[in-house]
């Protein structure tokens, strides 16, 4: 099963962390939060995941071509969606982040990911 994580608020009530990064990325541990959902799908056995972004996506694409095996990377600017795959072999996880936009409200980001 893949698991749609939507990542791509603003924040706006962890105003004070995600003015530099987004909230995903704020560290719980020393680990994002993003890190920690996804470990606890992964526990139930759902390792395929596909990541909405949007407010500062950087700081998330950084993390990920940092920490994991970078795949490719493909620009469908038709689609104005820019996608970035990713492996991880220590937890068997396959990362697709999708690039749905900074304005984009939870029902477009959904729909620009339904493919």
């Amino acid at each position: 099963m893949k698991v749609v994580i939507l990542a791509g608020g603003f924040g706006n009530r962890m105003h004070e962390e995600t003015i530099h990064h987004p909230k995903p990325m704020v560290e719980i541990g020393g680990m994002p939060i993003l890190w920690h959902i996804m470990k606890l799908y992964s526990w139930y056995g759902d390792n395929e995941f596909i990541i909405c972004l949007g407010y500062l996506k950087e700081h998330v694409i950084s993390y990920f071509k940092n920490s994991f095996t970078f795949l490719e990377s493909t620009d469908k600017s038709n689609k104005i969606i820019d996608s970035w795959y990713f492996y991880n072999h220590l937890d068997d996880w396959k990362i697709t982040l999708v690039d749905t936009g900074i304005d984009t409200m939870t029902g477009g980001r959904l729909k620009s990911i339904k493919e």
